[in-house]
């Protein structure tokens, strides 16, 4: 039975006697660990749920005489963040233990053990209140939501928000910020490659199976939310083939620009990125614009030769020009590029920036992470046109830079005989989409390299550079 004279408060009085002393935290954190590690891995995930509330949420005898006293200890010590850190590894420590065995249902009810009343139950004991007032703003936190990630992400039918179709670009800035708990990065790795595998083995399919006379569309599944304009996006995309394709274009770049000092290099790219933009006018716009950002980036540099290093940290600034440049808000540029040009165009300058630089993927993924964010509390009728960049950035990124090949063949030879007679909407309606996989190496040691290259060079490196 649980009472409002707590453990906690019996060995507070007692301490108020003593001598003030160093409370050891990180020995109580490495004690509720380690406890947690060894009963994730031996006991029934119920028993195992059981012991995280009774520790955590009820704050009750444990299994292990040493866990309550080693909360208590961080409790003490009146550090709220300490509190939180151990909360949320703890969590972790369960999450990917199960997700390893794929047993998802514990990872759902762990989360529903935060939707407990007694959270918010007042109480007359100083150290129950203190820590469900931890507990409460830990449920109302950043963190909290981050975690939900790994609770929904299984069963469809639950999804009512739109912005949960992009979990895998919300997990990136999780694995990314080294200031997460190692538990907590390797979750949302793992998870962000199976939602990412999920999404382009689901396009393929319905790219293949959609385009038969045959097809029922209640077989077939849609992973995207563009409804019907869907399959003729991907062919549109895919139709950008030959040599003004956009890695050939990226390759020829790269040869053209290597032996450039860094200052002409900014100005070549500028030229890269803007070129095959179909409005005129707003091409002279987007140059002028990202002309005035480039020329006063790392001018230190401007006569030496273009490095690795400069190049990821000037593919890493673009990308901020073009999306958030606060880690925030929408920048000015990405505003302007969506309202005057559509979402195409931005999408397509984003891919030939990550081309040029491979490495700068993930700083991309998460900026457009961060663009989620700043959305999500807007409706999706309310936000449709960036709801719309989202959708067309998963479906081009999908083809062009995941290890699925999709080929365009013309079926109607009518056409194929005289393709002056028809125009690009019909071209594309009497194509058909082929995919095959790319024996080119692993998703998931792609992804490691990546996530390895994906941070900004040291100021240090740039100083050799």
């Amino acid at each position: 039975m649980i009472t409002d004279k707590s453990v906690g408060d019996r060995q507070s009085h007692t301490s108020g006697q003593s001598r003030p002393f160093q409370r050891d935290v990180g020995r109580a954190q490495t004690i509720i660990y380690e406890f947690l590690l060894e009963i994730v891995n031996t006991w029934p995930p119920e028993a195992v749920l059981k012991e995280f509330k009774q520790l955590f949420i009820h704050h009750t005898d444990t299994i292990s005489s040493s866990t309550l006293p080693s909360l208590y200890e961080i409790v003490f010590s009146n550090h709220e963040e300490e509190f939180l850190n151990t909360l949320k590894r703890s969590c972790y420590i369960l999450i990917n233990n199960w997700d390893l065995i794929r047993n998802r249902k514990p990872i759902r009810d762990l989360i529903q053990l935060f939707h407990d009343p007694i959270i918010h139950r007042p109480t007359v004991s100083p150290t129950l209140k203190r820590l469900r007032t931890w507990l409460c703003k830990f449920v109302n936190s950043q963190d909290f939501q981050e975690l939900q990630l790994f609770a929904t992400r299984y069963d469809i039918e639950t999804k009512t928000h739109w912005t949960e179709r992009y979990t895998s670009y919300l997990l990136v800035s999780q694995y990314v910020n080294l200031d997460n708990p190692i538990e907590q990065r390797r979750a949302a790795r793992a998870l962000s490659i199976q939602l990412r595998e999920k999404f382009k083995f689901d396009l393929a399919m319905y790219s293949a199976r959609s385009q038969s006379a045959k097809a029922n569309p209640s077989i077939f599944h849609n992973p995207t939310g563009l409804g019907d304009e869907a399959l003729r996006l991907i062919k549109a995309i895919v139709a950008r083939r030959g040599t003004f394709s956009y890695v050939n274009l990226a390759n020829i770049f790269i040869n053209q620009t290597q032996n450039l000092s860094y200052q002409d290099f900014k100005q070549s790219l500028v030229d890269y990125l803007a070129f095959s933009v179909m409005n005129n006018e707003f091409t002279s716009t987007l140059k002028k614009q990202l002309s005035d950002k480039l020329s006063a980036l790392y001018p230190e540099h401007h006569q030496k030769p273009l490095s690795s290093a400069l190049l990821l940290r000037t593919c890493n600034r673009v990308i901020e020009y073009l999306t958030t440049e606060d880690h925030y808000s929408p920048a000015p540029l990405f505003i302007t590029l969506l309202t005057k040009s559509g979402p195409i165009t931005p999408v397509i300058i984003l891919l030939k920036t990550i081309l040029i630089c491979p490495y700068t993927r993930t700083q991309l993924e998460a900026r457009i992470a961060e663009l989620i964010r700043y959305y999500q509390e807007y409706p999706e009728e309310d936000c449709q046109w960036i709801v719309n960049f989202f959708e067309v950035f998963s479906v081009t990124t999908a083809i062009y830079t995941e290890n699925v090949e999709y080929s365009l063949v013309h079926m109607d030879r009518q056409y194929t005989d005289h393709p002056q007679e028809m125009n690009w909407k019909a071209y594309l309606d009497t194509c058909r989409i082929f995919s095959q996989m790319k024996h080119n190496g692993s998703p998931v040691q792609d992804l490691e390299l990546l996530e390895t290259k994906a941070l900004d060079v040291l100021p240090e490196e740039l100083e050799q550079a």
